[in-house]
């Protein structure tokens, strides 16, 4: 029978098996970034499109080509396509500038690109981002880097690279991009479309252009690292000074500029080669003005996003290790309709104190049961019958080696049995 309806091209299910691995990440990069004081927010799906527009950049892959945007009413509505414009918008609409400086938060959210989906990219996609705010000092940068680097590395990715870069502030940039525009000028033929019409409005934008000759040209356009203003550069060489004392490794990368509008002074990506052409599994930097731009005080802030999508990947094709997925404690079968009353009420106490335990629920026979208890991995398993009902106890089997020990029916009882269990395991490991 044909199925009649299917995921929409670019999205997935995540099924039981990965659901576990997806958990073990985000508790990760959540409990990493807790380490330097970085709290939780969470953001809605759906902003107003002018958000984007104003924060993202007109120009940009982005909101070109890539977003999901609707009407509704007299509102145009879209799909948040990054994590940072919603989160600044959150931190302004709360007054949460007000507080002492600076503020750090982190967020895990859902994306939407209309982008064409490739290995470790999809058209909707989940991040892990921070977004620090009110910290303007090249320690900052260094700091933020330093989240996504440990997370990586507790993660498993020792091989995953640092590329930085610096693309200068409103005062420098003009002279950055007069300098682009220049060399672009005798080239234009070789551009693409979008490319063309990027020269004039934003000339900053074609060093990010996908398109195989755009990059070409790209490769050997002026560097942005020569045309940094004072100020910039002091910052430039501080991070690296703070990222060397450090201990990192990195290379600077001079035709680092993100996709997006909104970054100014440091640019960084992390970069994966176990994963094609796709390779950054986390990019970032300095973002001065945006706070302003959306309505706010001037207002210093950096962060990064990092795709779990690509990161599960890189995770997977590297052979890192993942925690063992949870297991059943217990399952308690049953022969009959007080047997099965009795083994409900027996889980659902040691469900209270923390075990996974499973009883029947569809009126299997015991051997199906038993079938059940193997394919569910259970650790232990045991049957009331009458007898053991009328006695109050029954043997309990150690799934793995088969030893019985004989356990009264009581939630006290089992639990103490399955924790003395817990414990030996604990000592043998």
């Amino acid at each position: 029978m044909a199925l009649k309806y299917r995921s929409i091209r670019g999205t997935r299910d995540i099924l039981p098996g990965q659901s576990e691995k997806w958990r073990y990440v985000e508790r990760v990069a959540l409990e990493t970034a807790a380490t330097y004081g970085i709290r939780q927010i969470r953001i809605p799906t759906i902003e107003k499109t002018e958000l984007f527009t104003r924060s993202v950049g007109e120009t940009t892959d982005v909101v070109q080509k890539e977003m999901y945007t609707f009407e509704k009413g007299r509102e145009s509505i879209t799909l948040r396509p990054e994590g940072t414009a919603g989160t600044v918008r959150a931190v302004l609409e709360n007054s949460m500038l007000a507080d002492t400086l600076p503020l750090k938060l982190s967020y895990i959210v859902s994306c939407f690109r209309h982008d064409n989906p490739q290995a470790g990219r999809y058209r909707e996609f989940t991040q892990f981002g921070i977004e620090c705010f009110g910290n303007s000092l090249p320690t900052a940068d260094a700091e933020v880097i330093g989240v996504a680097y440990d997370i990586l590395s507790r993660l498993g990715l020792s091989d995953v690279s640092l590329e930085i870069n610096s693309i200068g502030c409103p005062k420098c940039r003009p002279s950055y991009n007069q300098a682009l525009k220049a060399y672009y000028e005798n080239r234009t033929d070789k551009l693409c479309k979008t490319c063309l019409e990027r020269l004039e409005r934003n000339p900053l934008r074609l060093l990010d252009c996908k398109e195989e000759g755009c990059q070409a040209l790209a490769a050997q356009a002026p560097k942005s690292t020569d045309y940094l203003c004072e100020e910039c550069d002091d910052h430039f060489e501080g991070l690296k000074k703070r990222l060397d004392a450090m201990g990192f490794v990195y290379r600077v990368n001079p035709f680092i500029v993100r996709g997006l509008d909104y970054y100014t002074k440091t640019v960084f990506e992390f970069i994966s080669d176990k994963i094609g052409a796709q390779a950054t599994v986390c990019g970032g930097g300095r973002y001065d003005g945006l706070v302003e731009e959306l309505g706010g005080p001037h207002t210093p802030a950096l962060g990064f996003g990092m795709g779990l999508d690509r990161i599960l990947l890189v995770m997977e094709n590297s052979g890192c290790q993942f925690p063992a997925p949870p297991i059943c404690d217990l399952y308690i079968g049953s022969m009959g309709e007080e047997e099965n009353i009795k083994a409900l009420t027996l889980a659902t106490h040691l469900r209270r104190e923390g075990f996974t335990v499973l009883c029947d629920t569809v009126g299997r026979s015991v051997k199906a049961q038993m079938r059940y208890a193997d394919k569910q991995s259970s650790a232990h398993s045991c049957i009331i019958g009458s007898n053991e009902l009328g006695q109050g106890k029954a043997t309990v089997k150690r799934m793995a080696d088969g030893n019985q020990t004989e356990v009264a029916l009581t939630a006290e009882a089992m639990s103490q049995y399955l924790y003395a269990e817990k414990a030996e395991e604990i000592a043998e490991a």
